[in-house]
C-alpha cells in the first residue's frame, strides 16, 4: 500500500476525527466558562475521567485493538461472523453492566483513591456525585468501540470517527445552557440538582454517541443476537489476549493515578498559600487534550486505516509488508505533527489565551505553558502508537505490557520527583514534562520490541526526517514568535496571523526542498479536490 494509498484509506476518519476534535474543543471551552480551572473544575474532571480510566482497564484501545485480528480472521468463516461477533458483544455486555453497578457503589472508594488529598473537605462528596452520575458512560463508550471496530473490520471507518461529535453537540448544548446559570460557582455553592444535571447530561452525549453505530451495523449484514454460549474457542482466544491488554491498561494507569493525586493536592495546596491561579488537574487535562488534537486527526486515523491490513498481513506471514507500512505511516503522520509541536512550544500561551474564555488571563496564560510543555512529548506519542499497532498486529500483548510498564515506570518516577521538588504552582507543569519525556522511552521501546518480528523501524531515517521537517518549520515560526508581539488586533488575530503565515511557509518550503511525503499529501489533496 502507497502513501497514497494510506491517505486515501484515512481521509474520511481524518475529516470525521476533526470534526470530532473541534467540537470536543467547543465543549471543553465552554466547561471551562462554567467550571474555571481551579478546585470546582478539578472535581467536574477527575470524575468524569473515571468512566476512561475504568472503561480502558476492562474495554480500552489496546483491547479492541487485539480484537480486530480476531474479528478480521471471523469474518472470513461462512457466516461471516455473525456468530463469534454475537458471542463477544453479549458477554462484553454483561462485563460493562457488572463494571457499572460495582463502580457506583464503590466511587466514594475510588475518590479516596484518586483524588486522596479531597478527602475530609468540599470537594469530595461533589466528586462522588458527580462521578455517580458520569460512571455509567462506561458501558455506552464500551459497546461503541467494540460494535465501532466491527465496523472498521468490515471497511466502515467514517462512522465510528463521526459519532463523537453527536456526543459533543449533546454536551456543547448541555454546558451552553449551564454557562447562563453558573456565574461564580464554586465548590460550596453549586446546588445538588445542578451538579446532578450537569453529570446526566455529559453521559446523554454517550447515548447518543452508540445509538449513531446501529446502523451501520445493520448495513455490514451481521446479525447480532444475544448467545451465551461462551466456550468457543476464538472467544477464548480473545479474552485470554484481553486479559494480558488489562495489565497493560492497568499500567496505563498507574501514571494518571500519580499525576490525578499529585495534580489535585498541588491544587490543594497552592489555594493555602493564597495562590488565585488554577494549577491543578483541570489545567492538565485541558493542556493534554488541545496536544492530542493533531495526534487524534492524522495518527489515529491513519492507524485505525491500516490495522486490519497489518493483522491481514501477519496471518499471512508478510512481514515486509508490515515493515514498510508501518514507515510509510511514521512518515505521513510526522508532515503534521513535527510543526504542530514545535507550534505548542513557541506559541502555547497565546493559543490558550485565545481560546479559553470565561477565566483570567493568568489562569490561560498558565494553561498554555502546561501544553509547552506536553508539546515535547508529540513526536515520541504518535511512534510509540503506531509502533504498538505493528505489536497488535502479531496479536502479542506481553510485549506491549512490557513496553508500557517501562514507560509508565519512568513517567512516575519523574513526576514524583518534579511534584517534590517544584513549587506548588509549577507541578502541573512538570507533571506534562514529565509524561512528554516518558514517551520517548516508550516509543524507543516499542520499535526495538518490533524487531523480535524481524520488523526494523530505522529510528536514524525517522529521526533525519523529523528533523528536516522541524527545520523547515523553525526558519518560518522563530521569527514570528520573535515578533509577535508587534501583530496588532489582539489575541485571535496575533494567532491567526502566526499559525497562517507560518503553516503555509513550512508547506511551501517543505514542496521546494522536495520532501516526498509532502508532495504526496499535496498530490492527494488535488486529486480529491478535482
Amino acid at each position: 500500500m502507497s502513501e497514497n494509498s494510506i491517505a486515501r484509506s484515512s481521509t474520511i476518519m481524518a475529516v470525521g476525527t476533526l470534526a470530532s476534535r473541534i467540537t470536543g474543543l467547543v465543549r471543553g471551552l465552554l466547561l471551562v466558562a462554567v467550571l474555571g480551572t481551579t478546585l470546582l473544575g478539578d472535581t467536574y474532571n477527575v470524575a468524569n475521567t473515571m468512566p476512561n480510566i475504568l472503561y480502558n482497564l476492562i474495554i480500552g484501545g489496546a483491547l479492541t485493538a487485539i480484537f480486530v485480528p480476531q474479528l478480521v480472521r471471523a469474518i472470513r468463516e461462512p457466516d461471516g461472523g455473525s456468530a463469534f461477533i454475537s458471542r463477544l458483544v453479549t458477554a462484553t455486555s454483561v462485563l460493562l453492566g457488572v463494571l457499572v453497578l460495582l463502580s457506583v457503589i464503590g466511587a466514594p472508594l475510588l475518590v479516596r483513591l484518586f483524588a486522596s488529598s479531597y478527602v475530609g473537605r468540599p470537594e469530595f462528596n461533589l466528586t462522588v456525585l458527580f462521578m455517580r452520575y458520569c460512571l455509567p458512560q462506561i458501558f455506552f463508550m464500551g459497546l461503541f468501540a467494540l460494535l465501532g471496530q466491527v465496523a472498521n473490520a468490515k471497511g466502515k471507518f467514517g462512522p465510528m470517527m463521526w459519532a463523537p461529535v453527536f456526543n459533543n453537540l449533546v454536551a456543547i448544548t448541555v454546558f451552553g445552557y449551564f454557562m447562563h446559570i453558573s456565574k461564580g460557582w464554586r465548590v460550596s455553592t453549586i446546588s445538588h440538582g445542578q451538579a446532578m444535571w450537569l453529570a446526566i447530561g455529559t453521559t446523554a452525549g454517550f447515548v447518543v454517541q452508540l445509538a449513531c453505530l446501529i446502523p451501520v451495523i445493520r448495513q455490514t449484514k451481521i446479525k447480532i443476537r444475544p448467545r451465551f454460549d461462551w466456550r468457543d474457542a476464538e472467544l477464548k482466544k480473545s479474552f485470554h489476549l484481553a486479559s494480558w491488554t488489562l495489565a497493560f491498561a492497568a499500567i496505563s494507569q498507574l501514571s494518571y493515578w500519580v499525576t490525578v493525586n499529585l495534580s489535585t493536592g498541588a491544587a490543594v495546596r497552592a489555594l493555602k498559600e493564597g495562590i488565585t491561579t488554577g494549577v491543578g488537574y483541570t489545567p492538565y487535562s485541558n493542556a493534554f487534550y488541545i496536544l492530542i488534537l493533531p495526534h487524534s486527526v492524522v495518527t489515529i486515523s491513519i492507524v485505525t486505516a491500516i490495522l486490519p491490513l497489518l493483522s491481514g498481513h501477519a496471518i499471512d506471514r508478510k512481514f515486509h509488508e508490515i515493515q514498510d507500512e508501518l514507515m510509510r505511516a511514521i512518515r505521513l503522520v510526522g508532515i503534521i505533527t513535527v510543526p504542530s509541536a514545535i507550534a505548542f512550544v513557541l506559541f502555547g500561551p497565546l493559543i490558550t489565551r485565545t481560546l479559553f474564555f470565561g477565566i483570567s488571563d493568568s489562569d490561560a496564560r498558565y494553561l498554555g505553558v502546561v501544553l509547552s510543555a506536553f508539546a515535547l512529548g508529540l513526536l515520541p506519542l504518535s511512534v510509540n502508537l503506531i509502533a504498538l499497532r505493528g505489536l497488535n498486529a502479531f496479536e502479542n500483548v506481553k510485549l506491549q505490557v512490557l513496553s508500557n510498564g517501562i514507560m509508565n515506570i519512568v513517567a512516575s518516577l519523574l513526576a514524583f520527583i518534579l511534584a517534590l521538588s517544584l513549587p506548588a504552582k509549577w507541578v502541573t507543569v512538570g507533571l506534562a514534562g514529565a509524561l512528554a519525556l516518558s514517551y520517548y522511552v516508550g516509543a524507543w521501546t516499542s520499535i526495538r520490541l518490533l524487531r523480535r518480528y524481524s520488523i526494523n523501524l530505522h529510528i536514524g531515517g525517522i529521526t533525519n526526517l523529523y528533523s528536516r521537517l522541524a527545520l523547515l518549520y523553525g526558519v518560518v515560526a522563530v521569527p514570528l514568535y520573535l515578533l509577535k508581539s508587534h501583530i496588532p488586533g489582539g489575541n485571535t488575530v496575533e494567532l491567526i496571523v502566526v499559525l497562517s503565515v507560518s503553516g503555509l511557509g513550512y508547506l511551501t518550503l517543505a514542496r521546494a526542498f522536495k520532501i516526498t511525503e509532502v508532495g504526496a499529501a499535496f498530490a492527494l489533496f488535488l486529486q480529491r479536490r478535482r
